[in-house]
């Protein structure tokens, strides 16, 4: 992931309302330029502060980061109040108002002005982290925390301690959050309101360079493009459950049992690859992490191999403060955060990663991901406000990273000597190939859109409190076509059980990665020429991609984001097609094994 500043910071935060005075667009203008520059030279005292937490944790590094987090906090809070009274001045040009509305934007969770809600805000925040933070459910009647849950259930094929899991999890955290959060939806509804928005749904869709409700419109159209790839693979996955575990506890027809599909949130279902994998064909022929063992590749060594990919591009090296400034290797003296991360420290070529890399396949993917946010930081670099230094919308700066993560083919191993070409797997290899992409990637989809949808309806009142958990249940039947392995009474949150919905983090940027990732792969592929299957191309050292990709990058922000995808691919419309093409042949093997089934739920 990319190290976006402050964002856990920004729990809970102050409008300002300063008294409206009339004022010319010239002034807006200026106080556009200022309020930037001082947004600028806050980033990189908050980065400065956050780095040195996340790599030497104590309570020194702990007080300095809160503080300067605090600092920045105020500031946004400053520069939104003020941005939403200057959006009333008539006569402001479209890039000044695009400007005032992406100060508003920036905050997430705003709170009113009323007396006593930012401190009542705060409390409601820190004690729903609390409650997830140290939540705990049961195996075997005996307490497991979140994390061990998490490793549990992506291995664990025993239907009676995954149920006890799910339920007690989804019990112990969820549903004691349910009060408060009611109200924080209030309190952040109000803050909303006082910046111009509808509710705090509608402030989230405004982000996008379209109306709100244009915004869900086209990310709806996304989805029904892409359903009927996700349906193939819920028939096919659903059917191997009933073979694995029987009538009794995954039925041959209608939704599958939620604590089945290797993850405490069904979101991503790779980790039951043992259970789907087509016969003859699971393995896929050769393992990354054994050629990186074989080949002597250390940490460093795996992070050359990423830089190398965007160089052979045409790109300019990273800087030579990277490999002396960055984590690549977790310290033996000191605590570190070890959630991997791209920084640009001071938004010009302080470029760094943050990881606790281990030599095997899995990180050698993250480091191309997290390469891909820091040439992104530095295409933009050159832009005149920092509010420009971002990706074209918040889905671009993930999806980058993912780009190039489908880029590592067998032929790009080949490529960087990694993998013997005697030994690339044939085209019987790809089915498992595509399967194993596609229960992570593609089982993802309908999970990556409801969380928003979910919450976009309880802002806007249309699903009372009363009917949170059974509106939750409903529309994970509706999208994802699974269902809670228990009874749920009307007194369950099993939504509060997911990080970003307590923590009030918006989610549809995931949802919109994993779609442009595959446009964006699809593009790049015809730039370079290839003429094979679409899940086989590589465009490495293809410096005709890397002047389009470029670019693109260059951008940022500056421009709504229509015009940066057009500059890449062509088109203005974000879409699930290249995500269709790229998985065509698994959709064929996946009809045919489903073929007499009852799909659908």
């Amino acid at each position: 992931m990319r190290k976006y500043v402050s964002q856990a910071a920004v729990a809970a935060v102050l409008i300002a309302s300063p008294a409206f005075a009339q004022s010319t667009p010239a002034e807006v203008d200026a106080w556009v330029k200022s309020a930037d520059k001082a947004y600028f030279d806050e980033t990189i005292k908050v980065g400065q502060a956050d780095w040195v937490y996340a790599t030497y944790i104590n309570d020194d590094s702990a007080a300095v980061a809160a503080r300067a987090n605090a600092e920045f906090t105020k500031l946004q809070v400053a520069n939104a109040g003020k941005a939403a009274q200057m959006a009333k001045v008539p006569g402001l040009s479209a890039e000044t108002q695009r400007a005032l509305n992406m100060f508003r934007t920036q905050i997430v969770n705003p709170v009113p002005s009323s007396a006593g809600a930012a401190d009542e805000y705060a409390g409601l925040a820190a004690k729903l982290s609390g409650i997830y933070g140290k939540g705990k459910g049961t195996l075997n009647g005996k307490p497991i925390n979140g994390s061990d849950i998490e490793e549990a259930m992506g291995t664990n094929r025993n239907p009676a301690e995954l149920k006890e899991m799910w339920l007690s999890w989804n019990d112990n955290v969820g549903k004691p959050m349910k009060a408060d959060y009611v109200r924080m939806v209030e309190i952040a509804n109000a803050g909303a309101k006082e910046l111009g928005y509808a509710d705090l749904g509608s402030l989230w869709r405004s982000n996008y360079d379209m109306t709100p409700d244009a915004f869900a419109a086209t990310t709806e159209r996304m989805w029904n493009e892409v359903k009927p790839l996700y349906e193939q693979i819920h028939c096919y996955t659903r059917k191997k459950l009933n073979e694995k575990y029987g009538d009794s506890v995954q039925a041959k027809t209608g939704p599958i049992r939620a604590d089945l599909l290797g993850n405490m949130w069904a979101q991503e279902w790779g980790n039951i690859y043992d259970i789907v994998a087509p016969k003859g064909a699971g393995d896929l022929g050769y393992d990354v992490t054994d050629l990186l063992k074989e080949k002597g590749y250390d940490q460093t060594k795996m992070v050359k191999a990423g830089e190398g990919f965007f160089t052979s591009l045409g790109l300019q090296s990273l800087p030579s403060s990277f490999w002396t400034r960055s984590q690549i290797v977790k310290p033996a003296d000191r605590e570190v955060i070890c959630h991997a991360s791209a920084w640009n420290v001071d938004n010009k070529e302080d470029l760094r990663i943050k990881m606790c890399t281990k030599v095997n396949g899995d990180d050698f993917v993250t480091i191309h991901h997290e390469l891909g946010h820091n040439f992104y930081q530095r295409a933009y670099n050159g832009q005149p406000y920092r509010l420009y230094m971002e990706g074209a919308n918040d889905g671009f700066h993930e999806a980058i990273g993912d780009t190039v993560a489908l880029s590592m083919t067998p032929e790009y191993l080949v490529q960087i000597g990694l993998l013997d070409p005697a030994k690339v797997p044939g085209a019987d290899k790809d089915t498992g190939l595509l399967l194993r992409q596609a229960m992570d990637k593609v089982a993802f989809l309908p999970f990556g859109l409801l969380i928003d949808r979910y919450r976009w309806k309880i802002f806007s009142g249309e699903i009372q409190p009363a009917d949170y958990n059974t509106a939750w249940t409903q529309m994970r039947l509706q999208y994802q076509g699974i269902t809670p392995p228990g009874e749920r009474g009307p007194d369950a949150f099993d939504a509060g059980a997911k990080y970003h919905v307590p923590a009030v983090v918006p989610y549809t940027r995931y949802f919109l990665a994993r779609i442009l990732q595959f446009q964006f792969f699809e593009a790049a592929c015809k730039q370079a020429g290839w003429k094979g299957p679409l899940h086989r191309c590589s465009f490495y050292g293809n410096k005709a991609v890397g002047e389009k990709l470029n670019a693109m990058l260059t951008m940022g922000a500056s421009k709504p984001w229509p015009d940066a995808l057009e500059a890449f691919t062509g088109s203005r419309e974000m879409s699930g097609k290249s995500m269709i093409k790229y998985f065509a042949p698994l959709t064929k093997y996946l009809k045919k094994e489903t073929k007499g089934q009852k799909c659908g739920w």
